[in-house]
């Protein structure tokens, strides 16, 4: 089902994703992976179903890019980084 989506509209849910998991961690400022992961279905939701394996490479690519770390004591939390 995943693949039927156009490359241009793959694109918007990357970015709305990751707006959505910005927006959530900076109000949250810390949060565990899975809750993190769920908030963002649900903020997404109205407007489409994101993957979780895509959420978590949105991730992955806000922490390269700085936006947020994983927490020193625990991986599985991420803090936002102002």
């Amino acid at each position: 089902l995943e693949s039927e989506v156009p490359p241009t509209v793959e694109e918007d849910r990357k970015h709305l994703t990751e707006a959505s998991i910005v927006r959530i961690m900076k109000a949250r400022k810390s949060l565990e992976h899975n809750n993190l992961i769920s908030e963002v279905v649900k903020q997404l939701s109205s407007r489409f179903t994101p993957n979780p394996l895509m959420i978590k490479k949105r991730i992955e690519s806000l922490i390269e890019r700085e936006y947020l770390e994983r927490t020193r004591d625990d991986r599985r939390v991420y803090k936002y980084l102002a």
